[in-house]
């Protein structure tokens, strides 16, 4: 087996196997537990979680919140454009749009009768554009008001009133992603409690969820993929109960890939977590050496992704893959509104 090689993190997902709603309560999804040291699996539920985590644990949760970053505009020819919003900069916004060949530099976007967008220039991915805004007053009242959640293209359905629910977690507060963080979907703030009552520590960081987490990998050997940069914070109490969890020898659980990929970026070998903000481009793949993290609750994740590519590294790539596999025999339910695995 190539680890390098990108045709090693395929497998055949049976497409009813995508998940195109949420399976309601969120912690009545099943849980496969995965023992990383020796590859044995259990098939559970997400409530069960309490079976496997006590005061030897600190929870670690990515609190951003999915803004309605989908738009619908019209050029003025007419022709309609899809928008998905991806990263703010003052004026300007990161997008990917829809149909990319038809929206040039120069172009103008109307969304409303006040609010337009021109494209200023094309992004170094594809369907990437740089579009600058002008005619609202207050951003994410418009976006309420003309946007819808950014549900992946695998979910072949509109957006409803209810995704504004569960496509975000229950302790989202900091706007600003693309996609949410899904790992997180499956926890109520009643199993939260019980976990707390259990004497399960909880701390919150945050990224924003744009490109770097869902753009696809195209290249063959997969060391030569980049990420691109998302927004990250890790605030200075925080940073101060992890350190401490860590020198008490308590077990990190992250919460999702965006929380493996936030703390393995503010971790340092002298200084432990370091509080601060910045950008993280970090692109985990089998051979790399965690540092912060020794559990992992996650989603399954698409064939060839860097998602699925960081689980392997965790987790061992057999060993994952393997685990794929007795998923899909046992029609476990894939992606962002799917189960869910807990990699201990």
């Amino acid at each position: 087996m190539d680890i390098y090689s990108l045709d090693t993190y395929d497998y055949h997902l049976p497409p009813e196997l995508i998940a195109q709603d949420p399976v309601l309560p969120r912690d009545a999804c099943r849980l496969l537990v995965m023992d990383r040291g020796t590859g044995a699996i259990s098939d559970r539920f997400f409530y069960q979680l309490t079976d496997y985590l006590d005061a030897n644990h600190i929870l670690v949760l990515n609190e951003t919140r999915v803004i309605p970053a989908r738009l619908v505009g019209h050029k003025e020819t007419g022709g309609q454009v899809e928008v998905l919003l991806l990263r703010q900069d003052g004026e300007c916004w990161e997008a990917l749009v829809r149909p990319a060949r038809r929206v040039r530099p120069g172009m103008v976007i109307r969304f409303s009768d006040e609010v337009k967008a021109e494209v200023v220039t094309e992004l170094d991915f594809c369907g990437g554009r740089l579009l600058r805004f002008e005619g609202y007053h207050n951003w994410f009242q418009f976006l309420e008001k003309f946007g819808s959640m950014p549900l992946p293209p695998y979910i072949n359905r509109p957006a409803t009133a209810a995704d504004k629910l569960n496509y975000q977690t229950v302790y989202a507060t900091r706007p600003g992603s693309a996609a949410a963080p899904t790992a997180g979907l499956h926890f109520t703030s009643e199993l939260i409690a019980k976990l707390k009552k259990q004497g399960v520590e909880c701390v919150s960081i945050l990224l924003h969820v744009g490109l770097g987490t869902f753009r696809p990998v195209s290249s063959s050997d997969i060391r030569e993929h980049e990420m691109h940069c998302e927004y990250y914070e890790i605030q200075p109490e925080e940073a101060r109960r992890l350190n401490r969890a860590r020198n008490r020898g308590q077990q990190i659980v992250a919460v999702g890939t965006t929380v493996v990929r936030t703390l393995e970026t503010a971790y340092d070998d002298n200084d432990g977590f370091r509080a601060g903000s910045g950008w993280t481009n970090r692109y985990i793949y089998p051979g790399y050496r965690f540092q912060a993290v020794d559990n992992l609750i996650t989603n399954f994740h698409l064939p060839k992704s860097s998602l699925l590519m960081l689980v392997c590294a965790f987790a061992g790539v057999e060993k994952t893959l393997q685990a794929y596999r007795y998923a899909v025999a046992k029609q476990y339910r894939f992606f962002s509104y799917g189960d869910a695995m807990f990699i201990k």
